[in-house]
């Protein structure tokens, strides 16, 4: 069918940005459609909220919420968040395009996978939860259909916080389960509470189901499965399929503990035992399993990549397809088996036909109340913390007349939500009355002064005029700025940073003498001229190569003056009769090799040559620049000695 008759948004310019091209998923709570960017000139994913989601003012709020927290989730393993944003009466979420097919689809061509192709799957879906767990967000739905294998073989995971944004809809109070039945953890079930761990048990639930080509648990209705995931334990793949190895039993089995506390304690943690279970496992498949590769190439966007499937309302008791995200009544799921007797079921039914018959006797008398004082008034929503605009226009939308003042400092409420409404919530207003919404400039910043030069007394004054604090005082050595005085500030001058933060300073501890002992004579001399000291020169005799600095005075990290005169000892050689370790023993004699000459190059990139060719390195910090300005020794050396680098 083609949908630019059939859907209104193909078509149209979301926030006169997004052109939307056509649709390509439908599910229960969103529809997915690609889309081009115009002001980026860029394809783009858009998920475009179902309206009976959209016109719910806490959904908004939450999704809102979680679009930035998830947008600020940087990981090749998930599918990137762009931008988020109303358009009239659509909300929307604008995503990296992905190209490819989900691992639901790859499930239904292939069947079950060879074991190191599942766990090749599994690990980035690990890697991608373990960064959304550190930065404090649960996916709460991990399931194959929210997994997209992409044309160039990469494993991108999809829809974080979508569920936790529709816990905060009208349609999910107390009592109401959400995810995805078939991989729901025993404490989603029960208590509709997700942590990390419960994201562990769903990719536990996905690995059995790549390794057996089914998921644990089957049955008529998702009651059914429920219950068999908060009664049962999952059982281990190799009771489905007898080839599994038992490192995957163990790691299955670990994974989906009923008990949260004796899983691995997030997705990283898991991913390390994945990891090492990938590297025992022999390399060429077993007799019996499959060893073609995922077919992902030259597929396209698949017909659900973003599924969410939902059951709609509380009493909705119609089965829907296991996979997809269900929003149900938690209520008599645990009290006997699903398959028990029924007349407890009718009995119930009865009592609550009674007792709707009494709520409707209620309303009836409410209403009729209402009627004879004409409903005059109303009451203010509350709208605190709210996003701004939709705020507005969910006040808007119940007849109010919406002013928005002033925006004001907070350090408490973000950016662009409601701060304060005038008259306040819960107030009793004529009908069409005009509220004043007062938004948050969210916390007051200030740009850090410019104290570069100053003494430290002047610059904690300048700091605290300022209206910040001085935080840690650190030394270092400067050959431009004069002792006592500040060199540079964390963070850097002209940053905005919240108003009463600390700013560290960095103090000079004056010009100090280099300590150049043990470096080449003409290298040392030519930096030391460089930075504007007089150099003399003596020689003696000593046991270490000729042309070594063997002393300075003054000596290295000593306080000086630019111009200062520095005398250098420099080793002439041996006395007569000295001979080198090397130069009486032929083999190590044979063993010399060439020093590659690394100055000037990059520290690390001098380092992995020098130890490449054979040698150890030292290194010493003479200016803090990270290139090296002298080597020694240069020329031949027996192999494995220490070659000593500054920089």
């Amino acid at each position: 069918m083609d949908t630019t008759l059939t859907d209104p948004i193909v078509g149209h310019v979301l926030d006169g940005r997004y052109r939307v091209e056509s649709r390509i998923a439908r599910g229960g709570m969103a529809s997915v459609y690609l889309a081009l960017d115009v002001r980026l000139d860029r394809t783009v994913a858009v998920k475009v909220m179902h309206h009976t989601l959209a016109e719910d003012p806490q959904f908004v709020r939450r999704f809102i919420g979680e679009a930035r927290s998830v947008a600020s989730l940087s990981h090749p393993n998930v599918v990137q968040v762009f931008d988020q944003g109303t358009d009239g009466k659509h909300v929307y979420l604008s995503m990296e395009y992905v190209p490819g097919r989900t691992l639901r689809d790859v499930l239904r061509k292939r069947g079950r996978l060879p074991a190191r192709e599942a766990l090749e799957i599994v690990i980035p879906v690990l890697a991608a939860l373990g960064a959304a767990h550190q930065a404090g967000l649960v996916h709460r739905d991990v399931k194959p259909e929210n997994v997209l294998l992409t044309d160039d073989g990469r494993v991108k995971v999809v829809d974080f916080g979508l569920a936790r944004a529709v816990e905060a809809t009208n349609q999910t109070k107390t009592g109401i389960m959400i995810g995805t039945i078939g991989y729901m953890s025993p404490e989603q079930v029960t208590a509709g509470v997700a942590d990390s761990r419960s994201d562990v048990y769903a990719v536990g639930i996905m690995l059995f189901e790549l390794l057996t080509g089914r998921q644990p648990y089957e049955g008529d209705t998702p009651m059914s499965v429920a219950y068999r995931h908060v009664h049962d334990s999952v059982p281990v793949p190799s009771a489905v399929v007898g080839d599994i190895a038992p490192q995957l039993d163990a790691l299955v089995a670990a994974a989906t503990d009923r008990d949260p506390a004796r899983r691995p304690s997030d997705a990283t943690a898991m991913l390390v035992a994945a990891v090492e279970v990938h590297r025992v496992l022999p390399k060429t498949p077993k007799a019996g399993q499959h060893a073609a590769p995922v077919p992902v190439s030259g597929a396209t966007m698949p017909a659900q990549p973003y599924s969410t499937g939902q059951y709609l309302a509380p009493g909705h008791h119609t089965p829907a397809p296991a996979n997809h995200t269900m929003i149900q009544p938690r209520t008599d799921l645990l009290t006997a088996p699903p398959d028990g007797p029924r007349r407890g079921v009718l009995k119930r039914r009865s009592t609550w036909f009674i007792a709707g018959l009494a709520l409707l006797m209620v309303a009836g008398v409410a209403l009729t109340g209402w009627w004879f004082s004409q409903g005059r008034y109303t009451k203010v929503p509350d709208l605190l913390n709210q996003n701004i605009t939709v705020a507005k226009h969910a006040a808007e939308q119940q007849g109010f007349i919406v002013t928005v003042g002033k925006a004001r400092f907070d350090d408490r409420v973000e950016k662009d939500m409601v701060l304060e409404s005038d008259p306040v919530a819960g107030t009793e207003v004529d009908k069409g009355a005009r509220i004043t919404l007062i938004p948050s400039a969210g916390p007051e910043t200030v740009p850090v002064p410019k104290v570069q030069g100053l003494s430290e007394a002047d610059a904690r004054e300048a700091i605290g005029k300022a209206g910040l604090n001085v935080g840690r005082v650190s030394k270092t050595a400067s050959d431009t700025v004069a002792r006592g005085l500040i060199v540079k500030t964390s963070p850097d001058v002209g940053k905005r940073v919240r108003k009463n933060s600390t700013v560290n300073l960095v103090v000079s501890a004056g010009l100090l003498m280099p300590d150049v002992t043990q470096m080449l004579r003409d290298q040392a001399e030519q930096f030391l001229r460089e930075k504007g000291f007089n150099v003399q020169i003596d020689e003696t005799a000593d046991d270490t190569p000729p042309g070594t600095v063997i002393a300075q005075d003054p000596a290295g990290g000593s306080e000086t003056v630019a111009g200062a005169n520095v005398r250098l000892t420099v080793s002439r050689g041996p006395d007569q009769g000295f001979h080198w370790p090397w130069e009486n023993n032929g083999d190590q004699q044979a063993n010399l090799i060439d020093v590659p000459d690394v100055r000037f190059k990059a520290v690390q990139d001098a380092q992995n040559e020098l130890k490449a060719a054979g040698f150890k390195v030292k290194t010493r910090n003479l200016v803090g620049t990270q290139r090296v300005v002298g080597e020694q020794p240069l020329g031949q050396q027996p192999a494995g000695s220490t070659i000593m680098i500054w920089h």
